[in-house]
């Protein structure tokens, strides 16, 4: 349960569903491309189209060639011949076919190549001419099939072969859309290293011939585990940053929750994919609230809730609904967690939250997805439900934790009930030591303010 606020010190439609489609036909981007002409124009409007079309376009070529590297390196290809040809010609009507149907070509003449020495590329390569000419409505065909490539892509992506970090730079380099440079930029990382990363995953897919298909119903609950752990990791990096110079990192949670969305599009009887979009709409509601202006954090029963964003949480909240309907009364970890963080958004006031039912919650995950960390916020909950002396002696009995011995919000948190509890000189050396293990600059500016402020006490 990490990046929960609890130990962080802190009109859309939404019964309908629809999957990100191509740039409107007609009278959108392609006609206002063509009468302003602009390089650059062309180049942002190619650059947005690619953002929504890659994650097609990629799936449906491993589907064809049955392999995600050179499903990758064949989209690419288009891509680089609509940088070329766009600026000219203009944005097409419907981008997405145009791109698909030239990545096919160029699929097809890579089965050409092979063709010499595998006769199943040569029936392959006619059977793709023969779609070519017998489907001139590219967009209706992707269409057909776009749901269970994009879910067979991101359970390959998130395979359980890859290790973690594998699978956050290939989920969010195919699946989300994103670049390289992106992705560093968004971890603090080198962008060699990232690349180092989805070259090595790619690599590992292919050596353990992982196909691209959806997973046996059998295996489909921890095979889904997997993909949803890799959502929202990307989201909690955004919204609590590890590291560097911000607290926050917006774009990393906008991604999460576009994929998140789209992944309930496509699996809308699972329970737990609906928990953790609600879970991510409800958290995310709160972001503008948790910064000043300058960049300062903002804790959660600081806040003011006058800015908590009143689209998404509806937006949560009914999610959280599915959720629970399509669990039957057995919610899963993240319902569970979105279920607490709905506890916040339904309180109009710090004061009017439900702090007996959080911890209720809280009792709940621990029987489900016991962690040290999911302890610890129960440890809050309780401290906040029934008194700090309550909730320190939970703290307490996780001090030996090897999990939580450099986790910095230990000590935060035992510094907090310490102070609540009149112990400022305890609570100053515990805040410190939290300053000292955080490796985020915002969260450690605030904890050693905490730590003055307890020894000025």
């Amino acid at each position: 349960m990490s990046g929960s606020d609890h130990t962080k010190h802190d009109k859309p439609a939404v019964g309908a569903c629809r999957l990100p489609t191509s740039v409107a036909p007609g009278g959108g981007v392609g006609q206002a491309q063509r009468a302003a002409g602009g390089v650059g124009q062309a180049r942002r409007a190619v650059d947005a189209i690619w953002r929504i079309e890659s994650p097609r376009l990629i799936a449906g070529l491993t589907r064809i060639v049955r392999d995600v590297g050179l499903a990758e390196d064949l989209a690419q290809d288009a891509l680089v011949a609509a940088l070329e040809q766009w600026p000219q010609s203009g944005v097409p009507d419907r981008p997405g076919a145009w791109l698909m149907a030239t990545a096919k070509h160029r699929a097809i003449d890579w089965l050409r190549r092979r063709s010499m020495s595998e006769r199943r590329h040569v029936e392959l390569a006619r059977r793709l001419e023969r779609e070519q000419d017998e489907s001139p409505d590219l967009d209706a065909v992707i269409d057909d099939q776009i749901g269970d490539d994009l879910l067979a892509l991101v359970f390959m992506t998130c395979h359980p072969v890859l290790s973690t970090e594998a699978r956050v730079a290939l989920t969010l380099r195919l699946f989300g859309g994103l670049t390289t440079q992106e992705i560093a930029r968004a971890f603090l990382v080198r962008e060699a290293t990232v690349a180092q990363r989805i070259v090595r995953a790619k690599r590992t897919l292919a050596e353990a011939r992982v196909e691209f298909e959806l997973p046996e119903p059998s295996s489909l609950t921890d095979r889904l585990g997997s993909v949803l752990e890799v959502i929202y990791l990307v989201f909690n990096e955004g919204y609590a940053a590890t590291a560097g110079e911000h607290w926050m990192r917006p774009a990393l949670c906008e991604d999460a929750l576009r994929l998140g969305r789209i992944l309930a599009c496509l699996l809308s009887k699972e329970s737990e994919v609906h928990g953790l979009v609600a879970l991510m709409e409800i958290q995310a509601s709160r972001m503008r609230a948790r910064v000043r202006p300058d960049g300062e954090p903002v804790l959660l029963l600081d806040q003011d809730r006058t800015r908590w964003d009143r689209l998404l949480i509806p937006r949560g909240l009914a999610a959280l609904g599915r959720a629970e309907a399509l669990a039957r009364g057995a919610l899963g970890p993240y319902a569970l967690q979105a279920a607490i963080a709905a506890c916040h958004a339904r309180a109009r006031t710090a004061a009017m939250t439900d702090w007996a039912r959080i911890a209720a919650l809280y009792d709940a995950l621990v029987q489900i997805a016991p962690s040290p960390v999911v302890a610890l916020n129960r440890a809050v909950a309780v401290a906040m439900a029934y008194g700090p002396q309550a909730g320190l002696e939970l703290v307490e009995a996780l001090a030996d934790e090897p999990a939580l011995r450099t986790y910095h919000l230990l000590p935060s948190v035992r510094g907090d009930l310490l102070e609540r509890l009149g112990r400022s000189g305890e609570a100053r050396v515990q805040f410190e030591r939290a300053a000292a293990l955080t490796h985020n600059a915002r969260e450690r500016a605030l904890l050693v303010a905490r730590a003055d402020a307890c020894g000025s006490s």
